[in-house]
């Protein structure tokens, strides 16, 4: 079950047994704390003297300890502030944030994973609205409306595959390419990528999407659950190509020498990955204070040179340099059960 679809389910389980879980929070701490939306000149000085006081934060993440450690090591360097880092997948972390919820358990300070998964626990009143000094540097698709999150960074999906198994050359340009039977047996998929597929059939048109994927399933592609490992698996030879995976990992795995290389195939997917800060933080400041500076010129620097993609529009990344489409994740959450029955239909019923 994919993180969205499982955080449907509890939703609807922690409404019928408890009441909604917004009043479990609510019970914990009515109001937001005010540094959240404060928009005073002199914040970021009460902010960062407050958070040294509070002097720790607790950070839940789906990003890969290989990037995720380093951060945390660098926000404590700059302010002397340490960080209690838990990382799982996007899954996991989800569940763990609505079960401390339900529990009425102060956990998480501030949270970090895909955007469609936080705008459902947003909507839970489990993360509030906060501002962010740095918003005008982040493209539109980074800001939602209410925001009770940003986009720090995005997970771009792209074809990676085995440089011993595979040619370069071999790649077809777009994914209906690999429709071909003789790619049976040769490729992989995320077992989660149902926000994927909904957007490359947006992208292609209902009829013409639906065929290809139909196609596709046909070829039962190996799935796999978690990005990092199917990465893995691609570079150890497991499997030869990777339709779904996350550009980071292959780059991670490609620096340290492993036999990976990708390929930027039409139309190039992207998702947000959010930051937000927990409604009833036990370190409010310090969960705020993480926030920024994650969405702070030198977090975003520091995300780039991990080679992730940080939402910046200073900074040079694949989102500059290639055509993509985005994941919306408040329209995906409106529309994820249609396509999750889908996915499950094609590609995880057999």
């Amino acid at each position: 079950m994919s993180a969205s679809m499982w955080l449907r389910v509890s939703l609807l389980v922690a409404a019928a047994s408890f009441g909604a879980i917004a009043t479990a929070v609510a019970q914990t701490k009515t109001d937001a704390p005010a540094i959240y939306t404060d928009k005073s000149p002199d914040r970021e000085q009460r902010l960062i003297a407050a958070a040294k006081k509070e002097g720790s934060v607790t950070f839940y993440t789906s990003m890969q300890t290989q990037e995720s450690g380093p951060l945390a090591k660098a926000f404590e360097a700059k302010y002397g502030i340490k960080v209690q880092l838990w990382r799982a997948t996007s899954d996991q972390v989800i569940q763990r944030v609505v079960n401390e919820a339900r529990a009425n358990r102060q956990g998480m300070d501030v949270l970090e994973t895909n955007a469609p998964e936080v705008d459902q626990i947003a909507r839970e009143n489990i993360v509030a609205a906060f501002h962010s000094a740095h918003s005008g540097d982040l493209p539109d698709w980074a800001i939602p409306p209410h925001r009770r999150w940003y986009a720090a960074r995005a997970n771009l999906w792209v074809v990676a595959f085995n440089t011993t198994k595979v040619k370069k050359e071999e790649i077809p340009p777009t994914y209906e390419g690999f429709v071909d039977p003789k790619w049976k047996g040769r490729i992989g998929i995320e077992s989660t990528d149902e926000d994927w597929m909904y957007a490359v059939i947006n992208y292609l048109g209902v009829e013409r999407g639906m065929e290809m994927f139909r196609k596709l399933a046909a070829l039962r592609p190996d799935m796999r659950l978690g990005h990092a490992l199917l990465a893995q698996l691609i570079g150890a030879g497991e499997i030869q190509v990777g339709l779904t995976v996350y550009s980071g990992n292959a780059d991670s795995i490609k620096k340290r020498g492993g036999p990976v290389d990708w390929v930027a195939v039409e139309p190039i997917v992207g998702r947000p990955q959010a930051v937000a800060v927990a409604r009833n933080a036990r370190n409010p400041n310090a969960a705020l204070l993480f926030a920024e500076f994650m969405l702070s010129t030198e977090g975003q620097k520091l995300l780039n040179s991990l080679d992730r993609n940080p939402s910046s529009k200073r900074e040079d990344t694949l989102l500059t340099r290639f055509k993509y489409q985005m994941v919306d994740p408040i329209k995906w959450t409106d529309e994820a059960p249609r396509w999750e029955k889908l996915w499950q239909e094609l590609f995880l019923k057999r």
